[in-house]
């Protein structure tokens, strides 16, 4: 069975959220249901952008949910890249425009040092926004972005052209 059969009747649509006009897909009902949580994290295990990468980074918020189950999985470090206000420590910050508004994402200095090669996991693939953010934190400390894993990916928005990096998505709605 292909993932996206058993993913998308986990999907939630939620009309005007977070604010008119915009049509949010909720992957947290898959938590409700460890086996098939279990199943994903698995999927998304198989990558081998994942294999190859020396560290994750994980997107608040949703992000770290599937992030840390894989990090635990693989036995891979896991960073975040965190809203402002939320990391202490000196950091890497930087601003991107997302479908309903603006705002920026920071990553510890020190949490990335040691690594050279990054996967970025989220739980959605809209915009590219927040994934081409990381990406730039992470191309200007000189480090190298191999991809991006996401449960969801809305592909009518067609992001990956935005992005200069391997995307694999769970499902394509």
């Amino acid at each position: 069975m292909e993932p996206e059969h058993y993913l998308k009747k986990f999907i939630e649509d939620h009309i005007d959220f977070p604010k008119k006009g915009i049509l949010f897909k909720d992957i947290l009902p898959v938590l409700r249901e460890p086996e098939i949580f279990k199943k994903l994290v698995l999927d998304m295990c198989c990558s081998e952008m994942l294999k190859n990468a020396d560290a994750i980074i994980a997107i608040d918020a949703r992000g770290f949910i599937f992030a840390t189950a894989i990090s635990l999985q693989l036995s891979k470090p896991m960073i975040v890249a965190r809203k402002p206000g939320k990391l202490p420590g000196e950091l890497f910050t930087k601003s991107y425009s997302l479908e309903y508004g603006n705002n920026s994402l920071s990553i510890q200095k020190d949490s990335i040092k040691n690594f050279q090669k990054f996967i970025i996991i989220d739980d959605l693939l809209a915009t590219g926004g927040t994934a081409k953010c990381v990406s730039k934190i992470i191309k200007e400390a000189k480090k190298e972005v191999l991809g991006l894993s996401v449960v969801i990916e809305l592909g009518e928005l067609n992001a990956k052209k935005n992005l200069d990096f391997p995307v694999i998505s769970q499902v394509i709605l």
